[in-house]
């Protein structure tokens, strides 16, 4: 197995076999977070206005997302866990824009199957790559707006490689590096109104859901589903 790791929107275009686009702060983990709270499926898009549009070509759906990581206006939600906690998104379907995460999906034309990446679920992602055996795995770390790498991206695509490769794994001290660093930002009191500090936790607790969430499509519409790693047997 080639385990690739690459950066921003320019990785995700080059990037090809099993393709993880890594969102950790924070759209990839606010995702998990709303399958859990009960969306049926989550569709990610590029721009704003194909989400409007989308929005009101689903009866019931929901808008989730975030703009220079703000909640846009006009959306139900912005990216952040904490806001998601308690929503009920029971049967929803949820259509999801960020500057980062959502954006490696659109720009990702050359895999033969995405799934996106987080630590919150990043055992049953590296549970899933082992039952897939790709040929090649591409660990696309989408960064700051897919314009600068980020600690935290890059930091995960680490943690999986080495979780595929049986490596010693350094979880805790990553978390303390990103308290001080790239993470700092979801802790200033400053930004606490669209990223309350205790995105960092919910971004960071690891292994908290056993599910991967991967890009199918119906009807035209590419979206992300829920599969339960108990569906897919560990490959010896």
């Amino acid at each position: 197995m080639d385990i690739r790791i690459l950066q921003l929107i320019e990785g995700a275009q080059q990037a090809d076999g099993l393709v993880v686009v890594i969102d950790v702060f924070r759209a990839f983990s606010t995702a998990c977070y709303a399958m859990e709270r009960g969306a049926s499926r989550i569709i990610p898009v590029g721009n704003i206005e194909e989400a409007f549009r989308l929005a009101e070509e689903i009866p019931g759906s929901v808008l989730m997302g975030e703009q220079n990581e703000r909640k846009i206006t006009g959306f139900d939600y912005g990216n952040s866990p904490t806001h998601i906690l308690e929503a009920d998104l029971s049967g929803k379907t949820v259509i999801h824009r960020s500057s980062s995460g959502t954006q490696g999906i659109v720009n990702a034309v050359h895999a033969d199957e995405i799934i996106t990446g987080s630590f919150v679920n990043a055992a049953a992602i590296a549970q899933y790559i082992r039952y897939r055996s790709p040929e090649t795995v591409s660990l696309v770390c989408m960064g700051y707006a897919g314009e600068r790498p980020s600690q935290e991206d890059t930091f995960l695509a680490e943690h999986i490689r080495d979780l595929l490769t049986g490596k010693s794994t350094r979880f805790d001290e990553m978390v303390e590096e990103l308290r001080t660093g790239d993470g700092a930002r979801l802790l200033d009191p400053a930004n606490s109104e669209w990223s309350p500090a205790s995105d960092f936790d919910l971004c960071l607790s690891l292994d908290r859901f056993d599910f991967i969430l991967r890009l199918e499509e119906e009807d035209g519409i590419r979206y992300l589903n829920r599969i339960d790693s108990r569906t897919f047997e560990l490959k010896k």
